[in-house]
């Protein structure tokens, strides 16, 4: 098993990792049949964590943080590292669908609402049919019989890869609550994942992914939602950052 390096960004331990590396360290869990979690990391997750301390702990006892956006990566730049790469799943999942398919490893789909999730699943069938998808529900639960309801099906099922596209910090909190009670070799967050997959979701066009304005570009189509995350919470991470640097606090 490879030893990645760790960056404490605003004290949370980013994985410094590449996209087919993360896919080799999920197949290595599946292989040997371990119980991982990993979760991404970006601004909007590292500020939640400043003001959550048992979502700053449980992210630091995951297996696996990766980087998930342009901003984190220049943070580490700001504090003197360097991230390889931005790991997002809107382009990652496909390749990840791939190899899972090739390798016969079984996937277990939770989040969005049930037509989205739905049209997800169906998109995934049609692109890689030989995809073993052994169950999926919506990410809403109004009362504990269905997170129970779930626990059985994945003790049933016993998927190698439980995603989860809730958004933060649900989708941790169900893995904190639940998780070991549920059957699984990987989980994985994934937030907005299945709004991709199903098309629900438009893709990030290619100019602004190489100018690095993926953040803009989902400002420009939720601005009502997005405002106060990208337009405070931005500019509050950044000054955290230099605080972190220039006064070693996080």
């Amino acid at each position: 098993m490879k030893e990645f390096e760790k960056i404490n960004i605003l004290g949370i331990n980013v994985t410094n990792l590449t996209s087919k590396e993360l896919i080799r360290q999920i197949g290595f869990y599946v292989t040997h049949n371990q119980k991982q979690n990993i979760l991404y990391a970006n601004i909007h997750g590292i500020n939640v964590a400043s003001s959550l301390g048992w979502f700053r702990e449980f992210f630091n006892r995951c297996a696996i943080v990766f980087c998930d956006g342009d901003g984190v990566r220049l943070g580490a730049k700001i504090l003197g590292h360097h991230i390889y790469e931005k790991i997002t799943y809107n382009r990652w999942i496909w390749d990840f669908a791939s190899f899972c398919e090739s390798e016969g490893i079984s996937w277990y789909l939770v989040g969005s609402e049930s037509i989205v999730i739905k049209n997800a699943v169906d998109n995934l069938k049609v692109k890689y049919p030989k995809l073993v998808i052994v169950g999926y529900r919506n990410g809403f639960f109004q009362n504990e019989s269905e997170y129970e309801k779930l626990i059985t099906d994945l003790n049933t099922t016993k998927p190698n890869i439980l995603l989860l596209g809730m958004g933060m910090p649900h989708q941790e909190n169900l893995l904190l609550k639940h998780g070991d009670r549920m059957t699984y070799n990987v989980a994985l967050t994934g937030g907005a994942v299945f709004e991709y997959v199903s098309g629900e979701a438009k893709m990030t066009p290619s100019i602004f992914f190489h100018l690095k304005l993926e953040w803009f570009f989902r400002f420009l189509l939720e601005p009502k939602r997005l405002f106060k995350r990208y337009f405070i919470g931005n500019p509050l991470f950044f000054a955290r950052i230099f605080m972190q640097k220039y006064f070693n606090k996080s």
